[in-house]
């Protein structure tokens, strides 16, 4: 394994630890999904580079403009239950009652 390639499948997999073990907040979580994101960005740039393939640059694209969507939503849900709520401790949290009126 080159040291590329570890340092981008670890960088998923510390994301992934992150998002499983230290959810106590909901920018946390956030910013664990963002760098699992960016690692598969990454590893889909390279194999493309890899292979010199333009097609598979597509995918990177692709995948970069959903990240960008996912990331825009997810601060989105950051910022309701913040203003609500007045914390984002996902402790806190009530899904099913989230919101008051």
């Amino acid at each position: 394994m080159t040291p590329v390639h570890f340092s981008f499948s670890s960088a998923f997999i510390l994301g992934l630890m992150g998002l499983a073990f230290h959810r106590t907040h909901l920018l946390s979580a956030l910013l664990c999904l963002e760098g699992k994101m960016l690692s598969l960005l990454i590893a889909l740039a390279l194999w493309a580079l890899q292979f010199e393939s333009t097609g598979f640059s597509t995918a990177a694209m692709l995948l970069l403009a959903f990240s960008a969507c996912e990331e825009g939503t997810g601060l989105a849900l950051l910022v309701a239950p913040a203003r609500t709520h007045g914390t984002d401790r996902l402790q806190n949290l009530n899904l099913l009652q989230c919101w008051k009126y």
